[in-house]
């Protein structure tokens, strides 16, 4: 990921409130971010397809302990 200094980020920022961002840079992240969900909403049914009855039941207990842990 790229850094970028705070200026160049007030740069940004000002852009997208003023609407001056340009038309190719706001295509290609509304492309990529679909893209993105589009992996996410596969991935959790590949996942589990791939493991068997024993490895869900495993993740989901270690999910339940963090929760119970860090309600405590």
């Amino acid at each position: 990921m790229k850094r970028r200094d705070v200026n160049q980020i007030a740069f940004a920022t000002l852009q997208q409130v003023t609407g001056a961002m340009p038309k190719e840079r706001e295509s290609r992240q509304a492309e990529a971010a679909e893209l993105g969900r589009k992996g996410g909403l596969k991935g959790g049914a590949a996942r589990s397809k791939a493991l068997t009855k024993a490895q869900r039941s495993e993740i989901a207990k270690k999910a339940a302990a963090a929760r119970w842990k860090a309600a405590k």
